[in-house]
């Protein structure tokens, strides 16, 4: 008598609430969210990731707008490194809920990102970026290894290093002309071992924002250093925005 096999799938997490928009900071690209995004998914969350150019600051958040206007429910937007400049802009949305910071930039009205990354941090190393070339930035790539993530596997940050997306002056140097940090809810994941965005002035920021505080062990790429811990303060996040 033939007999039929049949396979179980997983409970599937329940739909969310909130829609989760990740925004990619300088000199990288949206594939550095692939094993944050594996865990938000699975936990039943609908994300979208933002591919921005990294040449103008307006154009990074246009193209930010254009996803959060795909998300089917509230959004919680969330920046790293540069990409907090851009959610503290294009977070002004009516369907921005709440904004979350990892290891980021969050610029007042009338700042740049430059006057931040220039912030006097003694003692504390900051990002080894070559002269500007044509109008882009780079991390030196010899550098870039121990700058960037130092506690990430040699073979990927060597990879991470001749891959560097460059990063536009007009997005260093551009003024913002709104801080949603200023109205909506903050939370921020402040890496302690950064050597790009250093810990003194994450905290500066992050006070100023009265942002609710995370502290991780770790440098500054943390997605992928410490994806479950990231995925983990998205969550909480998540649970705070109405």
């Amino acid at each position: 008598m033939a007999t039929t096999a049949s396979a179980t799938a997983e409970p599937r997490a329940p739909d969310k609430s909130v829609s989760i928009v990740l925004v990619h900071g300088a000199f990288v690209d949206a594939s550095g969210w692939k094993s944050v995004y594996d865990i938000l998914t699975k936990d039943g969350y609908e994300v979208l990731a933002v591919q921005n150019p990294t040449v103008t600051l307006e154009g990074d958040v246009e193209a930010t707008r254009q996803v959060i206007a795909k998300a089917t429910k509230p959004v919680l937007l969330v920046g790293h490194s540069y990409g907090g400049a851009v959610i503290t802009e294009a977070g002004a949305d009516p369907k921005v809920k709440s904004l979350a910071y990892i290891s980021a930039l969050a610029p007042d009205v009338g700042e740049s990102v430059f006057e931040l990354a220039t912030r006097p941090a003694p003692g504390e190393p900051g990002p080894p970026l070559l002269p500007p070339t044509d109008g882009f930035i780079l991390v030196d790539p010899a550098k870039f290894p121990t700058a960037f993530a130092q506690d990430v596997d040699i073979s990927i940050t060597r990879f991470m290093a001749v891959a560097q997306v460059p990063w536009g002056l007009a997005a260093v140097q551009t003024k913002l002309t709104t801080a949603a940090w200023r109205d909506k809810p903050v939370h921020w994941m402040l890496t302690t071992q950064d050597h790009m965005v250093p810990p003194t002035t994450q905290r500066f920021m992050a006070t100023r924002a009265k942002a609710k505080l995370t502290e991780i062990h770790s440098s500054h790429a943390v997605m992928f250093s410490h994806p479950k811990e990231v995925a983990a303060f998205i969550e909480a996040a998540a649970a705070d925005a109405k």
